[in-house]
């Protein structure tokens, strides 16, 4: 095993340096000596500072084009070349030479860099979920078009695709996505109403960022999943079924069409599922604790509570209408996420927003051209943002 960590890799671009998911795809870089050829981060300057100088990177992009002009500065004694805004991200990705690109961006913002991986032909795996969920046919479409099969970094994804080799595409009866319930399983409309941000960000078996840990409390990000889910791997949204598994053991199943179920398990560390990512279709000597389930004891499994959090049928309701509405829940999240995390809302008026917008834009089910699905995009942020206000 030890030729496969030194051989020659392929160079690889990470969007979302500094975030989470990012941090972790570049220690795995390290650990199975994958060149960076280039970063892409939001503002933090100091971290992409010193990725960019661990790693030699040719090219550094920010999106903040304040935290650019401070980034060029820092490495003007390097040749890493500095892009700033997100014009600048796109014009990163078609200059860079890298083979594949990681896309751990946050949220909308990720989708025109993930369009441009693939337009450039290279090898996309995505952590970036918003990226189909916003525009899932005219990426799928884009990806057929250029002959690039997208390798899922969402564990749940990861998982599924791991699962599905299992049999053939005609043969699947559904897809099972587990979820862990995040840190308010098992609480009422009534119970989470005075629950704060500190509450919603004790996830119980995931590290990650603030904005994914509280669309974890809500399920939105379970519900993000489905959309997710159905475009990778064209299946309908009514064969993909969620249930609570509050170990995180099983990070998701596919059931055959002879019953038979498989099931891809592993202690949860994402570093599983970006190392999978980066060298398939090998498989490679991990670096995560190896499971052992002596050690677990017990896997429990229980349905989850659709009437309390409601985003899971939302998210079935807008992946059925098609068009922008996915687009609307998710952009309309993404404002209210960020006003309860500045505590200026209350945790289940997160809920309330999403479905007035929804309700407000029900006509985005006509919108398909990309221009027309972030029309919608922009509308329901502005609608949301009016909503919380006149809350307030």
């Amino acid at each position: 095993m030890m030729e496969n960590t030194t051989k020659q890799r392929a160079p690889l671009l990470i969007l979302g340096s500094t975030g989470s998911v990012g941090t972790q795809a570049l220690d795995v870089a390290k650990r199975l000596h994958f060149p960076a050829d280039g970063i892409c981060a939001h503002r933090n300057v100091d971290v992409a500072e010193a990725q960019a100088r661990e790693f030699g990177v040719r090219f550094c992009a920010m999106a903040d084009e304040n935290a650019a002009k401070e980034l060029k500065i820092k490495l003007a004694d390097t040749k890493t070349k500095v892009y700033g805004g997100a014009q600048g991200i796109l014009a990163m990705i078609h200059e860079s030479n890298a083979d594949i690109a990681l896309n751990a961006m946050l949220g909308q913002a990720g989708l025109l860099p993930t369009l441009s991986v693939i337009d450039s032909g290279k090898q996309l795996a995505l952590a970036n979920k918003e990226s189909l969920v916003v525009a899932g046919e005219i990426v799928m479409a884009k990806a057929r078009e250029k002959g690039i099969t997208i390798r899922p970094v969402d564990s749940e994804h990861c998982a599924l695709a791991q699962c599905l080799t299992a049999g053939a595409h005609k043969e699947v009866r559904k897809l099972i996505l587990t979820a862990s319930g995040g840190p308010f399983f098992g609480k009422k409309r009534e119970q989470l109403e005075t629950m704060r941000v500190s509450d919603a960000l004790s996830h119980p078996t995931w590290q990650m960022g603030q904005k994914i840990t509280i669309d974890s409390a809500t399920m939105m990000n379970k519900g993000f999943e489905i959309i997710e889910a159905s475009y990778l791997f064209d299946i309908p949204q009514h064969d993909i079924d969620v249930v609570v598994h509050r170990e995180s053991i099983i990070h998701s199943m596919v059931e055959y069409i002879d019953y038979s179920m498989m099931a891809q398990m592993a202690v949860p560390d994402m570093r599983h599922c970006i190392q999978h990512a980066l060298t398939y279709p090998i498989r490679e000597t991990g670096d995560i604790k190896p499971l052992s389930l002596t050690d677990i004891g017990t896997l429990t499994f229980a349905a989850p509570d659709e009437d309390t959090f409601i985003f899971l049928r939302l998210a079935r309701e807008c992946m059925r209408d098609g068009g922008a509405m996915p687009a609307v829940l998710n952009a309309s999240n993404e404002i209210a996420v960020a006003a309860f995390l500045k505590d200026s809302i209350g945790f289940c008026d997160i809920f309330d927003a999403v479905q007035h917008t929804i309700s407000a834009l029900s006509d985005g089910a006509t919108a398909h051209t990309l221009e027309d699905i972030l029309a919608y995009d922009r509308q329901a942020r502005t609608l949301t943002r009016a909503y919380l206000k006149q809350r307030d």
